[in-house]
Formats: structure tokens, sequence, C-alpha cells
């Protein structure tokens, strides 16, 4: 695909970085709007344009990029879901209409409906892995030490509740220990669900971060980096499974190395 420029809507954590620096290599114009309260200050230095938006500005955000002369845009990065609730933020008339009409609160029920506000806008959302192919994990054990034979019975046993709980459009991550499901990922995000496995827990626990069956690699793809491993290393979790092919590594030589001098194993299959 040939692409000119292309919009970043730029959420919180390393990802947003790692997409605008993967586009300036290709020579292409990046027009990003940032979060409030969500994006990395830093961007603003990565990209060729940059203006800040609150959530629920989604009048303001498809004129910027029309304005930019945009036609395709990417997301990346999550937004605080604990803006769903929050009293303080304002909508605008877009936003209204389109938080009105959904069925559900699930993340694929939101961003596919943000995904069709930009159609009808002109604007086309794309695969966020677009320009990170490279980045997405190979299969194999990515640290010295593979996982052990309890460690590979949590990991079978946690791939299947983390592929039917993406299927609910629940979350991506489950945190098991002994064949029991410690903890499922919700709104609260993969750092937290870990840290709350963690605490019951205690030690020893395995986490399985999957892709949805149905994964639409516009939002929503499961993204590691070295704040997850460093996550593991509070909770004092020993093990992190996630799907080859399906999952962006940030940092992936960081992650590796901060893993293996805490013993942690990462297996990609």
């Amino acid at each position: 695909m040939n692409i000119d420029a292309i919009g970043l809507i730029a959420g919180n954590g390393r990802f947003p970085a790692l997409f605008a620096r993967a586009a300036k290599r290709q020579n292409i114009k990046v027009v990003a709007a940032g979060i409030r309260g969500d994006t990395m200050f830093f961007l603003r230095y990565l990209v060729d344009r940059f203006a800040w938006f609150k959530v629920g500005q989604l009048k303001g955000l498809f004129e910027y990029f029309q304005r930019e002369g945009v036609r395709q845009v990417i997301m990346a990065g999550q937004v605080n879901p604990a803006n769903l609730f929050n009293e303080s933020v304002k909508l605008d008339e877009e936003f209204t209409d389109l938080y009105a009409a959904l069925r559900d609160r699930k993340a694929d029920t939101i961003f596919s409906a943000v995904a069709e506000k930009l159609k009808e806008n002109g604007l086309e959302l794309l695969d966020s892995t677009l320009l990170l192919k490279d980045f997405l994990s190979p299969a194999g054990t990515l640290t010295k030490r593979g996982p052990g034979l309890s460690e590979l019975g949590d990991i079978e046993f946690g791939r299947t509740i983390a592929k039917s709980m993406g299927g609910l459009d629940v979350g991506q991550t489950v945190v098991i220990k002994e064949k029991a499901i410690v903890a499922i990922e919700a709104m609260e995000g993969t750092d937290r669900c870990i840290l709350r496995g963690g605490q019951i827990a205690r030690k020893g626990a395995v986490i399985i971060k999957m892709s949805k069956p149905k994964q639409d690699l516009r939002f929503d793809v499961p993204v590691i980096g070295p704040r997850t491993i460093k996550t593991m290393i509070k909770a004092r979790a020993t093990c992190l499974a996630i799907e080859a092919g399906k999952t962006l590594i940030i940092d992936r030589p960081q992650c590796v190395q901060l893993a293996n001098r805490f013993g942690i194993c990462i297996v990609a299959s």
C-alpha cells in the first residue's frame, strides 16, 4: 500500500512511538492526535504534526485529520477505560450519538463504532501492525530458560481460557497457577490483572496473553513490553506465554534481558 501521510490516534504506552519511528523510516508523514492524560508527551517530537484532544472529542479529531490531508488512520495504545465512567469527561455531539447507539460497552463494540464514524468522515482505519510486522513475536522460547513441566501444563490450560475470554471480548490475559484461574483481565488492563493475580498466587504464576479468536488487527492488538516484564517481577510471576505472529513486542532485547535476569520464561506459540 502506497501511503504518503497517515493519522495516528495515540493512546498510552510506547506502541504509538514505535509506530511513529517505523513510519518515519519509510518517509511517511505522521499526523498524530494525542489523548490528554494518556499519550506520552515526547511523542510530539517523533511526528510531523501533533495536536492534543480530550477523550470524547471526535468531531475535532475528524476535522484535524481532514485539514492535514489524511485519509488513512491507525490506532495505537490504550485509552484509559476509566474514562467511560468519569463524569468530568465531556463528550461532543458525535461521540454522544455514537455512545448512545452502542449495544454494549465491550472494547470491540466501541472501537468498531469509532471505525465506522471514521469511515463516514472519509477516513479509513488501517491494521495497526501495518508497519510493524518485524515486531510481531516469532515462535519459540525467547529467553534462556524454557517453561518447566508445570508451567507447560498451565500454558496449555490457560490458552483455552484466554481464547474463550477473548471470544467474549472480556480481555486477552489470564493468570494461572497449578491449573487454577487466578485472575482474568477485564477493563483494568494487563498490568493490573497481573498484579491482582500475583497477590493471590503469591509466586510462580503463569501469565497467558492471546489474541481474540476473531482479532481485528485495526485495534486492541496484544502488546507486551518491558513494563509487562517489570509488572511480572513485582507479581513474582515466572512465565509469560504469548501468541506467535499476533503479539507485538515493544523493545524485545530489553524484555528478554530483563526476563533472563529474573529467571522469567517468555514463550510464543
